[in-house]
């Protein structure tokens, strides 16, 4: 349950930093590039503690990785508030946890996922983190809202919007330091809080491997569209308002919320990899239809459909990878499976800051991103259709055999 609460309170934080950060950058005279390079920054920074964590945070006590990774989430906040030249708030993106997309892609992850994972029987696993994933995404949608907040208060105030927006950057910090309370009362079950020794990654390696490489070319496509750049696209495009622009992420953010109560439903009816690919396909579908949409209601609705559609693959994603490495070696493979998503997605915003710099508006980066998504899932479908999870194995000998 703790764990669940730090996802939200961290869902809630990356919600609002996701789509204010465009703005915020943008009006401190920042060029999308720029913006883009910044994105970048927190990706690869992001990959970086990730893999450390996951590959050598098993010689460390776990509560004592949760606490360092709260703390350097209050010194995230805390820089971003301070800073104001674009090399600081870049030095800053790259070695703190700060999120653009939207989603959960941290330093957190593979500690917290390697508990949850032993927190449930593998027949309740998918619906444990379609929980876990569900409070986060709520939350985000909460956040994305709450980017009205700092207009209303430099409006009511008389204040440049700018310079609220960068104070804003405390709540972050603080969110941070909620972190520290709530992980205070974590205790692994199964686990002792002494440093563990268990080596990483030796049985599982190949299909880890394997899934890693996909995950990371479907992730490059999503680094196309991140919330702050989406959000940049939008303002480009339509000419939208950050209030309007929030109120639409809040919408997606309950539509996607939504789809992990069916996620679970899902698997159990037709396999974790099929629920993976046959609601991931559509999604992208729409996504691509988005981009060649003529006005902002039709694009709009594009997105949203997509949105309800592309998050019901993460709680099957998560389960299907920790399902087929042993106990010990999950830690590690929710590091290596998520790095290379973090590294590739830091790529690909850099390449679409330059393609909003140079087209501003157009749907180009929707339309690369989507159809990248759209050869991972089929590549997904094709390579690990065979390999279902062990207890979809033994479900389907146990089955009795069809009548005449």
């Amino acid at each position: 349950m703790r764990l669940v609460i730090a996802r939200a309170l961290r869902g809630l934080a990356d919600g609002f930093v996701s789509v204010m950060l465009a703005s915020y950058l943008l009006g401190r005279g920042f060029t999308a590039f720029e913006t883009g390079a910044i994105v970048t920054g927190t990706l690869l920074g992001s990959a970086f503690l990730t893999l450390l964590v996951g590959l050598g945070g098993h010689r460390f006590s776990r509560r004592g990785l949760l606490f360092a990774s709260a703390g350097l989430m209050v010194a995230t906040g805390a820089g971003f508030a301070l800073a104001t030249d674009f090399w600081v708030i870049l030095a800053v993106a790259v070695v703190g946890t700060m999120n653009p997309s939207g989603g959960d892609v941290s330093v957190f992850l593979p500690t917290e996922q390697s508990i949850l994972s032993e927190s449930a029987e593998a027949r309740d696993r998918t619906s444990l983190f379609a929980r876990y994933n569900l409070g986060g995404i709520f939350a985000g949608a909460l956040g994305s809202l709450g980017v009205a907040l700092p207009v209303l208060l430099a409006e009511a105030g008389g204040w440049p919007l700018v310079e609220v927006q960068r104070l804003s950057f405390l709540a972050y910090a603080l969110v941070g330091a909620l972190h520290l309370v709530v992980y205070a009362g974590v205790q692994p079950d199964g686990t002792s809080e002494a440093p563990r020794r268990a080596a990483p990654l030796r049985e599982s390696r190949s299909i880890v491997l394997r899934l890693s490489a996909l995950f990371a070319l479907d992730s490059f496509g999503s680094g196309f569209f991140v919330q702050t750049l989406l959000t940049l696209w939008l303002f480009q495009r339509f000419d939208l308002s950050i209030g309007t622009t929030g109120t639409i992420f809040f919408v997606a953010g309950l539509l996607s919320a939504a789809s992990q109560l069916g996620s679970p439903w899902l698997a159990t009816r037709i396999g974790l990899i099929n629920t993976m690919v046959f609601t991931h396909l559509p999604a992208n579908i729409f996504l691509m239809l988005a981009a060649l949409m003529p006005n902002a209601p039709l694009a709009v609705a594009c997105l949203l459909v997509r949105t309800f559609f592309s998050a019901m693959d993460v709680p099957a994603r998560q389960s299907y990878t920790m399902a087929v490495v042993p106990p010990e070696e999950r830690a590690a493979a929710a590091s290596v499976t998520n790095v290379p998503r973090s590294l590739a997605s830091a790529v690909a915003p850099l390449i679409a800051g330059a393609m909003l710099s140079a087209s501003p508006g157009a749907g180009g980066p929707l339309l690369l991103g989507g159809g990248i998504k759209v050869v991972y899932d089929l590549l997904l479908l094709w390579q690990f259709r065979a390999h279902p999870p062990p207890e979809e194995r033994v479900a389907s000998i146990a089955a009795p055999p069809a009548g005449p």
